[in-house]
């Protein structure tokens, strides 16, 4: 069981493509790929300047774009991060795949509460853990308002541009872990490419960050113990894949940057990636 992490850009896209064609569904794929793909979705229109009118309409071109592989896909929202328990953040027991009874508690407390509310993490009604989503899309339903201006507050409360990129980081972590261990996921796979990891990398140095550039640009990361993340697409510059998406016709959806006040003073990461991109 491997869960791709997709943000709908242009490596995340790639990288499930490659995935769909590794699984058999081509006629021209030589060797099979010997995992069951699950995909999640984690929702950050709220942050980013979105409306409410433009969200749903992102959700549901998304949505349709993961139910057409016809693998199961989760769809998150980022207001969800504030009502996880702390300990999805801390490393689980390593080998055995079992959670510590300790999180166990806290996560059929989440589930519970998230029952009572009504308003779960999948946008679609009935859908199992390893359930392949059948019949049309279902309409999207975004998180209480209430939530979003609280997620919003959170954000107006930082102070600069690098810290909000951060906690922005953290929160879809602590998703995408969350669903991984829910779900039955052991290991997770992201589509940073190689552009990317360089621009971690640079980010890192600058912010002190030095001791985990093992962790945090290499081909795994296992500091989360019983869930391995994977960089399969670090050996792929942008540039590549811009190229791979365009001449198979590899939809896309791009996410807006976060909104920042003071154009002439980026965040470290914005700053690193004009420098390296130019």
């Amino acid at each position: 069981q491997v869960l791709l992490a997709l943000s709908g850009g242009p490596a995340s896209s790639a990288m499930l493509r490659q995935v769909e064609e590794g699984r058999g569904l081509s006629r021209e794929t030589a060797k099979r790929l010997r995992f069951i793909p699950g995909l999640v979705y984690v929702d950050e229109g709220a942050v980013r300047g979105q409306s409410a009118a433009q969200r749903e309409q992102s959700l549901a071109r998304m949505e349709t774009l993961l139910q057409a592989t016809g693998f199961p896909y989760h769809l998150a929202h980022l207001e969800k991060a504030l009502e996880l328990p702390a300990s999805i953040l801390r490393p689980g027991p390593g080998g055995s795949g079992k959670p510590s009874p300790s999180y166990k508690d806290a996560v059929e407390g989440f589930i519970q509460q998230q029952r009572q509310e009504g308003d779960g993490d999948t946008l679609v009604p009935g859908l199992g853990t390893r359930d392949t989503p059948v019949g049309p899309p279902a309409a999207p339903r975004l998180p209480p308002a209430t939530r979003t201006q609280e997620l919003l507050r959170l954000f107006e409360a930082v102070e600069t541009p690098t810290a909000r990129e951060e906690l922005l980081q953290m929160l879809r972590t602590h998703l995408i872990l969350q669903t991984a261990r829910t779900r039955g996921y052991t290991k997770v796979m992201t589509g940073e490419s190689c552009t990317r990891v360089a621009i971690k990398l640079l980010t890192n140095l600058a912010l002190g960050r030095g001791a985990f550039l093992a962790v945090d640009t290499g081909f795994v990361d296992n500091r989360h113990g019983d869930v391995m993340v994977v960089r399969p697409m670090r050996d792929y510059m942008a540039k590549e894949i811009a190229f791979y998406n365009h001449f198979f016709d590899v939809p896309t959806v791009i996410a807006p940057p976060l909104p920042t006040k003071r154009r002439e003073k980026p965040s470290v990461h914005r700053l690193m990636e004009r420098f390296l991109l130019g």
